[in-house]
């Protein structure tokens, strides 16, 4: 090839410049004249998206002066900005966003915003504006069309917070969470009569003195995570969601008023209530969640003792005035109008029974939470049939029965979901689920129940759950509730996709004959801690299975019949396997896992290569891989890395028989042919000798 001359070279290069130079241009003004932009980088390094500019984390001590015009919203979060001055913004009229979340601003200089008075929403959170917090209210007071403000995490008391807010009568939306406020009075947000929504959850709020009777729009309220002991006379007629969650309130009592509460939900969840919250008589409260409290009813006590008449009686001081409140324990739930309640939540308290009558106030209830109580009887239907509940649970409790109104019409007939788990039940009515044709999970485990049918003792049959026929139910779970010999069809009529046997340490004492009803739809079982130890148990069937738990049984051997299977999950944790097939990776179940747990087993650090083959699969995934060992001699190793010495040793205990009895033999056979050649050539002229002396045949030297 022919070298180009320089003056050829030069040329071309010369034609080449106009085209490099458009490129440059339109690049510099990404490809058009920033009015249209749809993307383009600033010299200052912040990306341009339409008309929003981010220049998040570029380590910005002020805000920069060569972006677009014409721009709406302006990201600068996590940069090092300590002072917003008086020119920072006059270039961006258009600004409607502005986010300084992240900085180290202590300062917005008065006028900061006069070049940007149409602002709409503005974040200052985690930043220092408690040094400067007189000279930042003056700067927010020019922002007449300020609607979202966010003040978190600014070590902002209530002094500071009245002094910034004092001209902020836009506002419609209001975080002030993550400071030091501990008392509210009227004075703090006296101006705010447009706020719809106020966050001051992660404070240390203690009291609250008409603080929010001027805000007349208010519609949620978030007090979090703060100090609050009781709310009484709670009056706020017009908000719709209150959420004063992980305070420490012992009480919750509404105004006694017939006034229309426009209260959809309410969150009193992880405080200290004692009772059941005196809710407003009317509302349109829908989600109520008491998680976590320490509520029982007292109307009737474990002992016999009746407390119908038992009241309470709060006293009231306001300045020179005093009021005396009577309130009865528990009679105010039925003051209260519940019609529209859909999420009653319950849960972790100590409650032992339900008063009669309590849930006939709840016609539209559809989820129901009383796990983690101390319930020990519960009625299913109370002439009122709960016909809109979906879910119930009612697990973690003590119930010893479950009661069903004779003739009082179709039982659940909308569930869905039925959580018994963890309780002393023995027994279900009978036809429980007669009705329920919509039920696709149910959990019975952890109870002392068998599935019908049953085999009959001295003519009587054992109490049993039949579910057979119920076409809808998907999920089962029967774990731990002692099942033993199960034959015959118990699931029959059923279509599970997930079915739990889990400590169920008789249940398998034959083959799994008894599930092949569900063995095509089913797609994931759980067997573990069953005592299954036969390899020979045949799971051909389940060719739907995508998930399988074998863990805590006494497996040496992994079954064959799982080699054909299309697994997605399998648990092979706490058995007694010492290898798997050599083969599995190559098996359509090796083809076909994405996720294998194989831990605490008690594998032959000599026979990996299973092991090895398992891990060059692209798409298997094994959580315990670090904790999977083998045993070598005495020892314990990680079948992660094992030690090249370990490694040398295996190949010589694991190499093929025949070829070390050759390698071994070989070396004798070598001096044996070598001392043979040794005595043949020193004895070959006697030996030559002897022979002609024989033979008589004279033979030259």
């Amino acid at each position: 090839m022919r070298r180009p001359s320089p003056r050829r070279a030069a040329a071309e290069m010369e034609a080449l410049l106009p085209v490099l130079s458009l490129l440059l241009v339109l690049l510099a003004v990404g490809w058009g004249d920033g009015a249209g932009a749809a993307w383009a980088m600033s010299p200052g390094g912040c990306e341009h998206v339409q008309s929003t500019a981010d220049c998040k984390r570029k380590w910005l001590s002020s805000v920069p002066g060569n972006l677009q015009g014409d721009i709406e919203e302006l990201l600068l979060d996590d940069n090092t900005i300590r002072v917003l001055g008086r020119a920072s913004l006059l270039s961006y009229h258009q600004l409607k966003h502005l986010s300084l979340t992240k900085n180290r601003m202590e300062l917005l200089e008065p006028g900061a915003f006069l070049g940007s008075r149409g602002l709409h929403a503005l974040s200052l959170a985690d930043n220092l504006l408690f040094t400067n917090y007189s000279l930042t209210a003056a700067a927010l007071s020019v922002l007449p069309a300020l609607r979202v403000l966010d003040l978190s995490g600014n070590q902002l008391n209530e002094d500071m917070a009245s002094v910034l807010l004092s001209n902020l009568s836009s506002l419609e939306s209001l975080s002030m969470a993550r400071n030091v406020i501990m008392r509210l009075d009227s004075s703090v947000f006296t101006n705010l009569t447009q706020l719809l929504e106020l966050n001051l959850e992660r404070n240390y709020i203690f009291e609250i003195d008409q603080a929010f009777e001027g805000l007349q729009r208010l519609q949620r309220l978030n007090i979090a995570y703060n100090y609050m002991t009781c709310i009484v006379d709670f009056n706020l007629t017009q908000l719709r969601v209150l959420n004063v969650s992980y305070n420490i309130i012992e009480w919750f009592l509404a105004l006694e008023s017939d006034d229309l509460f426009e209260l959809e939900v309410l969150d009193l969840s992880h405080n200290q209530l004692l009772f059941f919250p005196v809710l407003p008589r009317q509302s349109k409260l829908h989600s109520l969640l008491l998680k976590d409290n320490k509520m029982s009813f007292y109307q009737l006590l474990p002992n016999g003792t009746s407390l119908e008449n038992v009241t309470v009686q709060f006293l009231l001081i306001d300045g020179n005035s005093t009021n005396i409140t009577t309130v009865r324990l528990w009679d105010e739930v039925c003051y209260s109008n519940l019609s529209s309640l859909r999420l009653l939540d319950m849960s972790q308290n100590q409650f032992w029974y339900l008063p009669k009558g309590f849930l006939a106030k709840m016609p539209a209830l559809t989820h129901l939470k009383l796990n983690q109580n101390c319930l020990e009887t519960f009625q299913l239907s109370e002439r009122d049939p709960l016909a809109m509940l979906t879910d119930l649970d009612l697990s973690q409790n003590l119930l010893m029965e479950l009661w069903e109104d004779v003739g009082a019409g179709p039982t659940l007939p909308s569930l869905q979901l039925f959580n018994l788990s963890t309780n002393m039940l023995q027994a279900l009515p009978a036809g429980i689920f007669t009705h329920t044709k919509q039920i696709t999970t149910v959990d019975l485990s952890y109870n002392r129940l068998d599935l019908c049918p049953q085999l009959a003792v001295l003519g009587r049959s054992a109490p049993c759950v039949d579910i057979r026929g119920l076409a809808t139910l998907t999920r089962l779970s029967l774990a731990g509730c002692g099942l033993r010999d199960l034959g015959g069809h118990p699931f029959r009529g059923t279509a599970l996709t997930h079915l739990d046997l889990s400590d169920n340490r008789e249940a398998l004492s034959g083959d799994l004959g008894w599930l092949r009803d569900v063995a095509v739809t089913l797609q994931v079982l759980s067997l573990r801690n069953t005592n299954l130890s036969s390899a020979s148990v045949d799971f051909s069937a389940f060719q739907s299975l995508a998930g399988l738990d074998l863990s805590g049984n006494a497996l040496t051997t992994l079954p064959a019949s799982l080699g054909a299977l299309k697994l997605r999950s399998l648990d092979l944790r706490d058995n007694s396997l010492t290898a798997l097939p050599a083969d599995v990776a190559w098996r359509p179940l090796g083809r076909s896992l994405q996720e294998l747990y194989l831990s605490r087993n008690p594998y032959n650090c000599c026979t990996l290569g299973w092991w090895e083959a398992l891990q060059r699969g692209e798409r298997l995934r094994v959580p315990d891989r670090h904790e999977v060992t083998c045993n070598y001699d005495s020892q314990r190793l990680s079948a992660l890395v094992l030690p090249e010495p370990v490694l040398r040793d295996c190949r010589w205990r694991t190499a093929d028989t025949a070829l070390l009895y050759l390698v071994l033999a070989l070396p004798t056979c070598l001096t044996l042919l070598v001392a043979f050649t040794v005595v043949f050539l020193t004895l070959k002229p006697k030996l030559l000798k002897m022979v002609k002396r024989r033979c008589g045949v004279s033979s030259p030297y």
